[in-house]
């Protein structure tokens, strides 16, 4: 009978965050897609009293399981991982478990009306494995989050024309220009965009909540690239901007796999080695401006944007329940590539 194996709870060193970066992508080799999304990598040696880490080890010290739970929302959200030659043997069922013990405690004792969080946990891919684990831990599918593509062969002809935009980062005018799309401006439009993005997304559980903070992370990252981030101003912005915008569009390029880097990411960097894949990072248009047809001049720009950049397909993320999203996106050419669901208790 095989000893279980031990687990620790708290912050993580470089050294572990190291270590789980590996184990996310030695599960990624084995299961074909990512089993950690960018946020809770984002996270890994990042210390808040909403933010729980639980590592497991084997008992030559390796990391072989990991969860991530997040408190900081409505509902609690995890993510974990299991190293593939560790399953079965009741890693998960202790990582589930802690992950919802975690979730149910008060995050400040003594205080009143602290009963703790609902807990709900992502499954990227929703491989049978994972509905196996789920249904065997009384666990039902609340929530869908479709991933979408698309070809990108043609994309770019006729749309736009010449190179990447120049000027001053203050007004710059995406390559095109002449549809009231620029380019986003770092710093000058760091706190318009945090106005947008808060009323876009507003009954959104996480994108709805990013602080500028999250911004400037994701701004620091090596994929990021300000002349592939779209803005339009707002009725009475001037174009050097920065009074109101009123939608933006966010792309985001993949390197092409077999790179070398194993450093774990999105799923949707998957693909046929030597390709180059674009994203729609996100995308979003302001309550009032929305029905004038500004989400579909960004996508025209951005398809020919990536396009340009030597993209073979583009690729975004929508809930499975936003149907108006849906219907525009398949009507721009995108059909469902993955399904990520998240899973919750059936009884609490």
């Amino acid at each position: 009978m095989r000893k279980p194996v031990p687990f620790a709870i708290g912050p993580l060193s470089s050294f572990i965050a190291a270590d789980v970066r590996r184990l996310a992508a030695a599960a990624s080799r084995h299961d074909g897609l990512e089993p950690l999304s960018e946020v809770p990598l984002l996270r890994l040696e990042l210390d808040e009293p909403w933010l729980t880490h639980v590592v497991a080890r084997s008992h030559s010290g390796g990391v072989v399981g990991y969860a991530q739970i997040d408190r900081s929302g409505a509902d609690a959200s995890a993510e974990l991982v299991v190293h593939p030659s560790y399953r079965r043997r009741g890693t998960g069922s202790i990582l589930l478990a802690t992950a919802a013990r975690d979730a149910h405690l008060p995050q400040f004792g003594g205080e009143p009306g602290q009963r703790g969080k609902r807990l709900t946990v992502w499954a990227h891919g929703n491989l049978d494995c994972a509905q196996g684990f789920a249904a065997a831990q009384g666990y039902a599918v609340v929530r869908e989050l479709l991933l979408l593509d698309r070809s990108l062969d043609g994309a770019g002809q006729g749309i736009v024309q010449g190179g990447r935009a120049g000027g001053q980062s203050g007004d710059r005018l995406a390559a095109g220009a002449g549809d009231g799309i620029r380019l986003f401006s770092p710093g000058a439009d760091d706190q318009a965009w945090l106005a947008l993005n808060a009323a876009a997304f507003a009954s959104h559980p996480e994108q709805g909540r990013l602080t500028v903070d999250d911004l400037h992370q994701r701004m620091s990252q090596p994929w990021f690239d300000a002349e592939g981030f779209f803005v339009i101003p707002a009725d009475g912005a001037d174009d050097v901007g920065h009074r109101g915008l009123a939608a933006y569009l966010w792309t985001k390029i993949h390197p092409a796999t077999g790179s070398g880097d194993e450093g774990g990411g999105d799923e949707v960097a998957a693909g046929t080695s030597g390709e180059v894949h674009g994203e729609i990072y996100a995308l979003g248009v302001a309550p009032a401006c929305q029905g004038q047809g500004l989400a579909k001049r960004l996508l025209r720009r951005a398809l020919a944007y990536l396009a340009e950049q030597g993209c073979s397909r583009v690729v975004l993320y929508v809930d499975g329940d936003n149907s108006p999203a849906l219907a525009a996106y398949r009507a721009a050419g995108f059909t469902q590539a993955a399904l990520d669901v998240q899973y919750a208790a059936l009884t609490i």
